[in-house]
């Protein structure tokens, strides 16, 4: 089964990184966060990949051109600079119309067990499945007692709300809400008119989701990784 990975915007939140390489391919550990996802999925046997380049891509093609990981099989694919999500997976219709395939984005890691993504995708029967994460916590916690601090604490994530994670799985007839523009949004128009035709389903994730937006979010990371507490490392 193809995973495709959106690995294409300009990251302009993380220009401190950016500047000079894609966003799916700054250092958590000294590897890319591409290789951090794409592990996730190969652990679970889905080690096909088409990674769907734009910005700077010719940094994440020569990386993967050297030798990878063993029994990976992985195809960069050039899907255009300014291209929305939805126009970019409109660009590899020619490649994702055999059957089902998954997607995520090229900037966020989770220990999402995306083999029980499949099957629970599988049972429901509908066009498009997305995984429903946490949002994490931008700040500190405080729980007070009167007017004296008890304690502080940073959550990992919010207790409240549900939030487009990403880690898709889709079927190919999702390509035909794509249009015909490069400027589509897949998370906007197509998604809301899957649910309003009663096809997409929601996958409820409780676990760890944590996206890479700025630099405090990588520097987080870095941290777990280097401290021996990375959720997402399920290999």
């Amino acid at each position: 089964m193809k995973v495709v990975l959106l690995a294409g915007g300009r990251g302009t939140r993380l220009s401190e990184e950016t500047s000079l390489r894609p966003k799916p391919m700054v250092e958590i550990g000294g590897k890319p966060l591409l290789w951090h996802i794409m592990h996730g999925y190969a652990r679970r046997g889905f080690n096909e990949f088409i990674v769907a380049c734009g910005y700077k891509g010719e940094i994440i093609r020569d990386y993967f051109a050297r030798p990878s990981e063993t029994g990976w099989r992985v195809e960069c694919v050039d899907t255009g600079l300014d291209v929305m999500t939805g126009g970019r997976l409109r660009r590899l219709r020619d490649r994702l119309s055999g059957g089902t395939f998954m997607a995520t984005y090229g900037d966020g890691v989770s220990d999402v067990d995306v083999a029980a993504l499949l099957a629970f995708h599988k049972k429901n029967g509908k066009l498009a499945t997305v995984t429903a994460v946490r949002p994490p916590a931008r700040f500190g916690g405080l729980e007070l007692d009167g007017e004296t601090v008890k304690r502080f604490t940073e959550k990992p994530q919010t207790g409240e709300g549900w939030i487009n994670g990403g880690f898709f799985v889709l079927e190919p007839e999702v390509l035909g809400y794509l249009g015909d523009d490069d400027a589509s949004i897949f998370e906007r128009a197509p998604l809301e008119r899957l649910a309003e035709d009663g096809q997409l389903m929601a996958y409820r994730h409780e676990g760890f989701w944590q996206p890479v937006d700025t630099l405090r979010d990588k520097e987080l990371l870095e941290a777990r990784w280097a401290g021996g507490d990375a959720p997402w490392k399920t290999w």
